[in-house]
Protein backbone atom coordinates (compact mmCIF):
# COMPACT_ATOMS: atom_id res chain seq x y z
CA UNK A 1 0.00 0.00 0.00
CA UNK A 2 1.12 3.33 -1.00
CA UNK A 3 0.08 4.88 2.21
CA UNK A 4 3.65 5.13 3.69
CA UNK A 5 5.07 7.47 1.01
CA UNK A 6 5.56 10.45 2.64
CA UNK A 7 3.43 13.12 0.00
CA UNK A 8 0.91 10.16 -0.52
CA UNK A 9 -2.54 12.59 0.79
CA UNK A 10 -1.31 15.69 -0.96
CA UNK A 11 -0.53 13.73 -4.49
CA UNK A 12 -4.16 11.94 -4.09
CA UNK A 13 -6.28 14.96 -2.58
CA UNK A 14 -4.60 16.88 -6.10
CA UNK A 15 -5.79 13.92 -7.85
CA UNK A 16 -9.28 13.99 -7.00
CA UNK A 17 -10.21 17.77 -6.81
CA UNK A 18 -8.69 18.10 -10.66
CA UNK A 19 -10.81 15.24 -11.50
CA UNK A 20 -13.77 17.19 -9.68
CA UNK A 21 -12.47 21.01 -11.04
CA UNK A 22 -11.81 19.69 -14.84
CA UNK A 23 -15.23 18.20 -14.72
CA UNK A 24 -16.77 22.04 -13.93
CA UNK A 25 -14.60 23.79 -16.59
CA UNK A 26 -11.97 24.94 -14.19
CA UNK A 27 -8.87 23.61 -14.68
CA UNK A 28 -6.14 23.44 -12.28
CA UNK A 29 -3.14 22.54 -14.81
CA UNK A 30 -1.76 18.75 -14.88
CA UNK A 31 -0.97 17.14 -11.82
CA UNK A 32 1.82 14.55 -11.57
CA UNK A 33 0.16 11.09 -12.29
CA UNK A 34 3.48 9.45 -13.31
CA UNK A 35 4.65 8.01 -9.84
CA UNK A 36 4.75 3.90 -10.75
CA UNK A 37 2.83 3.68 -7.24
CA UNK A 38 0.09 5.26 -8.97
CA UNK A 39 -0.34 3.26 -11.59
CA UNK A 40 -0.41 -0.06 -8.68
CA UNK A 41 -4.02 -1.22 -8.08
CA UNK A 42 -5.54 0.47 -5.49
CA UNK A 43 -8.98 0.62 -3.68
CA UNK A 44 -10.26 4.17 -2.40
CA UNK A 45 -13.68 6.14 -1.05
CA UNK A 46 -13.74 9.62 -1.81
CA UNK A 47 -15.64 11.80 0.32
CA UNK A 48 -16.58 15.44 -0.11
CA UNK A 49 -17.85 17.33 2.84
CA UNK A 50 -18.92 21.25 3.32
CA UNK A 51 -19.64 23.24 6.54
CA UNK A 52 -18.60 19.42 8.05
CA UNK A 53 -21.64 17.96 6.72
CA UNK A 54 -21.49 14.94 4.05
CA UNK A 55 -22.23 16.22 0.22
CA UNK A 56 -20.95 12.74 -1.54
CA UNK A 57 -19.35 9.47 -0.99
CA UNK A 58 -18.23 7.04 -3.59
CA UNK A 59 -16.04 4.35 -3.68
CA UNK A 60 -14.40 1.02 -4.31
CA UNK A 61 -13.87 -2.13 -2.00
CA UNK A 62 -11.74 -4.21 -4.02
CA UNK A 63 -8.85 -2.88 -5.96
CA UNK A 64 -9.13 -3.83 -9.49
CA UNK A 65 -7.87 -0.96 -11.30
CA UNK A 66 -4.86 1.41 -10.83
CA UNK A 67 -5.08 3.71 -7.75
CA UNK A 68 -5.11 6.56 -9.61
CA UNK A 69 -8.00 5.92 -12.15
CA UNK A 70 -9.78 4.82 -8.89
CA UNK A 71 -9.45 7.69 -7.29
CA UNK A 72 -10.21 9.81 -10.14
CA UNK A 73 -13.27 8.01 -10.92
CA UNK A 74 -14.60 7.86 -7.10
CA UNK A 75 -13.80 11.83 -7.18
CA UNK A 76 -16.16 12.52 -10.38
CA UNK A 77 -18.98 10.09 -9.25
CA UNK A 78 -18.77 10.92 -5.58
CA UNK A 79 -19.07 15.14 -7.05
CA UNK A 80 -21.75 14.11 -9.49
CA UNK A 81 -23.34 10.73 -9.31
CA UNK A 82 -24.15 10.39 -5.39
CA UNK A 83 -27.47 9.62 -5.59
CA UNK A 84 -28.26 11.23 -2.04
CA UNK A 85 -27.14 14.57 -3.64
CA UNK A 86 -27.81 16.75 -6.65
CA UNK A 87 -24.30 17.04 -8.81
CA UNK A 88 -21.88 19.17 -7.26
CA UNK A 89 -21.99 22.52 -8.80
CA UNK A 90 -19.15 24.94 -9.94
CA UNK A 91 -20.65 27.62 -6.96
CA UNK A 92 -19.93 24.76 -4.56
CA UNK A 93 -16.23 24.03 -5.60
CA UNK A 94 -14.52 26.44 -2.93
CA UNK A 95 -16.65 24.97 -0.14
CA UNK A 96 -16.18 21.48 -0.77
CA UNK A 97 -13.24 19.50 0.94
CA UNK A 98 -11.97 16.51 0.20
CA UNK A 99 -10.92 13.19 1.76
CA UNK A 100 -9.76 10.15 0.28
CA UNK A 101 -9.62 6.80 2.08
CA UNK A 102 -7.11 4.20 0.68
CA UNK A 103 -8.29 0.69 1.84
CA UNK A 104 -6.50 -2.34 2.77
CA UNK A 105 -7.44 -5.47 1.36
CA UNK A 106 -10.71 -6.81 2.65
CA UNK A 107 -10.73 -10.05 5.83
CA UNK A 108 -13.34 -12.01 6.00
CA UNK A 109 -14.82 -11.81 10.06
CA UNK A 110 -15.56 -15.23 11.21
CA UNK A 111 -18.26 -15.12 14.21
CA UNK A 112 -20.56 -17.76 15.63
CA UNK A 113 -23.49 -15.02 16.20
CA UNK A 114 -24.34 -11.27 15.66
CA UNK A 115 -23.38 -11.03 19.77
CA UNK A 116 -19.47 -12.77 18.83
CA UNK A 117 -19.18 -10.89 15.43
CA UNK A 118 -19.62 -7.18 17.66
CA UNK A 119 -17.36 -8.18 20.52
CA UNK A 120 -14.68 -8.55 17.50
CA UNK A 121 -15.26 -5.19 15.95
CA UNK A 122 -12.58 -2.35 16.61
CA UNK A 123 -14.07 0.93 16.95
CA UNK A 124 -12.57 3.89 14.95
CA UNK A 125 -10.30 0.76 13.36
CA UNK A 126 -12.66 -0.87 11.26
CA UNK A 127 -14.14 -0.89 8.48
CA UNK A 128 -16.91 -2.88 7.99
CA UNK A 129 -19.08 -4.76 4.62
CA UNK A 130 -22.27 -6.11 5.59
CA UNK A 131 -23.63 -8.82 3.11
CA UNK A 132 -27.19 -11.07 3.43
CA UNK A 133 -28.04 -12.52 0.06
CA UNK A 134 -28.36 -9.46 -2.49
CA UNK A 135 -28.32 -6.68 0.58
CA UNK A 136 -24.85 -5.32 0.96
CA UNK A 137 -23.45 -2.24 2.85
CA UNK A 138 -20.36 -0.46 3.95
CA UNK A 139 -19.20 1.94 6.44
CA UNK A 140 -15.60 3.54 6.78
CA UNK A 141 -14.42 3.69 9.74
CA UNK A 142 -14.74 7.68 10.01
CA UNK A 143 -18.34 6.51 10.65
CA UNK A 144 -17.34 5.38 13.98
CA UNK A 145 -17.23 9.13 15.19
CA UNK A 146 -20.58 9.30 14.66
CA UNK A 147 -21.54 5.74 15.86
CA UNK A 148 -18.99 4.60 18.79
CA UNK A 149 -21.18 1.79 19.88
CA UNK A 150 -20.64 -1.36 18.27
CA UNK A 151 -24.55 -2.41 18.40
CA UNK A 152 -25.70 0.91 16.94
CA UNK A 153 -22.47 0.70 14.16
CA UNK A 154 -24.15 -2.90 13.04
CA UNK A 155 -27.96 -1.69 13.29
CA UNK A 156 -27.30 1.28 10.84
CA UNK A 157 -25.35 -0.91 8.69
CA UNK A 158 -28.40 -3.33 8.40
CA UNK A 159 -30.47 -0.56 8.03
CA UNK A 160 -28.37 0.72 4.83
CA UNK A 161 -28.40 -2.40 3.33
CA UNK A 162 -32.18 -2.36 3.43
CA UNK A 163 -33.20 -4.53 6.30
CA UNK A 164 -34.36 -3.92 10.12
CA UNK A 165 -32.01 -2.48 12.57
CA UNK A 166 -32.74 -5.56 14.40
CA UNK A 167 -32.63 -7.99 11.48
CA UNK A 168 -29.76 -10.72 11.66
CA UNK A 169 -29.36 -14.43 10.07
CA UNK A 170 -27.07 -17.34 10.19
CA UNK A 171 -26.15 -16.25 6.36
CA UNK A 172 -24.97 -12.88 7.09
CA UNK A 173 -21.50 -12.37 5.95
CA UNK A 174 -18.79 -10.06 7.89
CA UNK A 175 -16.03 -8.23 6.23
CA UNK A 176 -13.63 -5.97 8.09
CA UNK A 177 -10.87 -3.36 6.27
CA UNK A 178 -8.68 -0.48 7.59
CA UNK A 179 -7.84 2.28 6.21
CA UNK A 180 -5.14 5.22 5.43
CA UNK A 181 -6.56 8.60 5.18
CA UNK A 182 -6.61 12.28 4.37
CA UNK A 183 -7.82 15.49 4.68
CA UNK A 184 -7.74 18.60 2.85
CA UNK A 185 -8.75 20.47 5.83
CA UNK A 186 -6.00 18.64 7.27
CA UNK A 187 -3.00 18.60 5.47
CA UNK A 188 -4.06 22.45 4.08
CA UNK A 189 -6.81 23.10 0.98
CA UNK A 190 -5.75 22.55 -2.60
CA UNK A 191 -7.53 25.62 -3.89
CA UNK A 192 -9.52 24.72 -7.83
Amino acid sequence: MPGTRKNTGEVLLSIARAAISDALGRSRGRVPENSPWLQEKGASFVTLTQHRELRGCIGTLQAHRSLLLDVKSNAHAAAFRDRRFSPLTEAELDATDIEISLLSAMQPLPFSDEHDALAQLQPGIDGVVFEFGRCRSTFLPQVWEQLPDATLFMAHLKHKAGLRPDFWDEQVKLSRYTVSKWKEVDIGRFQA
